[in-house]
């Protein structure tokens, strides 16, 4: 496998139901997560970028998260039905899905 043009975070920290900030993963990161391994593997994606799962990002109540780097770019709100948008739009062609995008006073 080459060195990937980006790597993709996707958040997965677990707290107690019911805790004051919630978690990505109680809204779902793990759907999110699979759907990205998913569409890497039937895509033959393997050498455009790489997708791990995170522990906190910080920003728990705007989540789930994915953190895209080179470009330091944070997604807030993501559900599984944003993974093939993100691929195909920023992680492919290098456009910044803005409805997606966390505001930079959060990030």
């Amino acid at each position: 496998m080459s060195k990937p043009a980006r790597q993709v975070f996707v958040c997965n920290q677990a707290r107690p139901p019911g805790h004051p900030r919630g978690s990505c993963q109680g809204r779902g990161s793990n759907d999110i997560l699979q759907a990205f391994w998913q569409q890497v593997q039937t895509r033959n994606l393997w050498e455009q970028f790489s997708v791990t799962f995170s522990g906190c990002q910080g920003p728990c109540d705007s989540g789930p998260h994915v953190l895209v780097y080179p470009e330091s770019v944070m997604y807030g709100g993501v559900s599984k039905d944003d993974v093939t948008e993100i691929i195909d739009k920023h992680l492919l062609a290098g456009e910044v899905v803005e409805r997606l995008k966390v505001p930079d006073s959060v990030w």
